[in-house]
C-alpha cells in the first residue's frame, strides 16, 4: 500500500478531453454506490453476477484496497472516470492481466452509469488511459472483449482504434451463463483514429 502511495500517484489523475481518470478512494464510496444501484439493470446483462455484498462499504474498502494492491504490484491499474467540469463519477475501467517479459499486455474492461452512457465520456476515457498505459507503463499490447450483440461497447473499441481479431466461444460467464464473446486488440504501434490523440 505504501509502495502504490509512492509510485502510484505520481501521474495521477489521467486527463482526456473533459474527462480525468484517478484510481478509487474510500471518499468515492457513497457516489459510487449510489451510481451503481442505480444503474443495475442496465449493468446486469453484460456483468458477472454481482456478489450479494458488492454495493457495502466494507466490500468496497476491500476493492480499493486490492486495486491499490494490484497496482503496486504491476497486476492491474483500475480507475474511476469523472466528468471534468463537476467531478461527477460516470463510470470505470481497469487493466488486468498485466503480462510483462515478451507479451507486455493487458486486456481492458469498463462499465459505463446508466445516466451517462451514450455521451462519449468512455470513448474519451478509454483514449485516455491507453495512452497512459502505452506511455507511463510500456505495455504493447491491450486486449479487450465484448458480448457479439453489445453494439456500443463494439463501436466503442472501433472507434478508439481496436481492430477485432477472433471470436471466443463461451469466454466469460456473464450474468450467470457462459457467453461467446468478439475479441479485439491496441496495439501501440496502431494509428489513432480521429478524435482527441490516445495521451495521458
Amino acid at each position: 500500500m505504501a509502495l502504490f502511495g509512492v509510485i502510484g500517484r505520481r501521474d495521477m489523475p489521467i486527463r482526456g478531453d473533459g474527462v480525468y481518470l484517478r484510481p478509487s478512494e474510500m471518499r468515492d464510496y457513497v457516489e459510487w454506490s449510489t451510481l451503481r444501484e442505480r444503474s443495475r439493470a442496465f449493468l446486469t446483462p453484460w456483468e458477472p453476477i454481482w456478489p450479494v455484498d458488492d454495493l457495502t462499504r466494507a466490500s468496497f474498502r476491500y476493492r480499493v484496497r486490492r486495486h491499490a494492491e494490484e497496482m503496486a504490484r504491476d497486476e492491474a491499474y483500475s480507475f474511476f472516470v469523472f466528468r471534468e467540469e463537476d467531478d461527477l463519477l460516470v463510470g470505470g475501467l481497469s487493466f488486468g492481466h498485466v503480462r510483462r517479459g515478451v507479451s507486455q499486455a493487458a486486456t481492458l474492461g469498463y462499465w459505463m452509469g446508466e445516466p451517462y452512457a451514450g455521451k462519449g465520456y468512455m470513448t474519451r476515457a478509454v483514449r485516455a488511459a491507453c495512452g497512459y498505459i502505452f506511455e507511463k507503463q510500456g505495455l504493447h499490447r491491450i486486449e479487450a472483449a465484448c458480448l457479439p450483440n453489445n453494439e456500443p461497447s463494439r463501436r466503442l473499441l472501433e472507434r478508439v482504434g481496436f481492430k477485432q481479431e477472433g471470436y471466443a466461444r463461451a469466454y466469460l460467464n456473464i450474468n450467470g451463463e457462459w457467453r461467446d464473446h468478439l475479441l479485439f486488440a491496441l496495439l501501440e504501434s496502431d494509428p489513432v483514429p480521429p478524435g482527441k490523440p490516445c495521451a495521458a
